[in-house]
């Protein structure tokens, strides 16, 4: 998954923000910051687990609080099911 992949999840699931600069810029600013509640995280992260075919944790997203921090789980996760084994 890449930075743009989740700026659309992000989009379709809270909106698109306009105070908010979503940019590549920002990998590592916290989601609050960029205007994003943990409500819109949970959603983004169904919503990427229905699209890539993973299944995320609720403990592990809430972890994950900079997109950066997001899409290293995200993938992750796509790799060890790549693997065949439970993430």
């Amino acid at each position: 998954m890449q930075f743009a992949d989740l700026r659309s999840v992000l989009v379709e699931c809270a909106g698109d923000l306009e105070d908010t600069d979503l940019t590549e810029a920002a990998l590592d600013r916290l989601f609050t910051d960029l205007g994003y509640d943990s409500l819109a995280i949970l959603e983004t992260a169904a919503a990427v687990g229905q699209r890539y075919g993973v299944e995320l944790r609720d403990e592990d997203v809430a972890e994950a609080v900079t997109p950066r921090a997001f899409l290293l789980l995200v993938n992750r996760s796509l790799a060890t099911a790549a693997q065949g084994t439970p993430s």
